[in-house]
């Protein structure tokens, strides 16, 4: 990504993660029957929440989390030429521990064959 992009207050940018194009049988899932991944990675944060006497409470997600978030949360935009989404961060519905490693080698492991 060559444009810096910083989300205001509690906004987040989340780059989607694909899934798999071929299932553990080998059945390959065309475009048209996939639904939008509803995991994601974010990319980054604005400085936090605040309150009506000025004090920001800072995000509980930071950038490089691997999170979960609802089919039609936050807002699709392109920037150089990439989609993400920008969403609040209630619309997070959890942060994904260790998943990313295994969906990578899980990634890796269906190319090879």
């Amino acid at each position: 990504m060559a444009a810096k992009f910083t989300p205001l207050h509690d906004r987040i940018l989340v780059r989607r993660v694909e899934e798999a194009e071929t299932t553990r049988g080998g059945i390959i899932i065309p475009d048209t029957a996939k639904d939008k991944p509803q995991e994601g990675e974010i990319i980054s944060v604005g400085k936090g929440k605040s309150n009506e006497k000025g004090e920001v409470f800072p995000l509980a997600v930071k950038a490089g989390d691997r999170v979960l978030f609802g089919r039609y949360a936050g807002t699709e935009v392109k920037i150089d030429g990439e989609d993400y989404l920008i969403m609040k961060e209630e619309e997070v519905l959890g942060i994904l521990e260790g998943a990313g490693r295994k969906a990578e080698k899980e990634h890796a492991s269906a190319a090879r064959r």
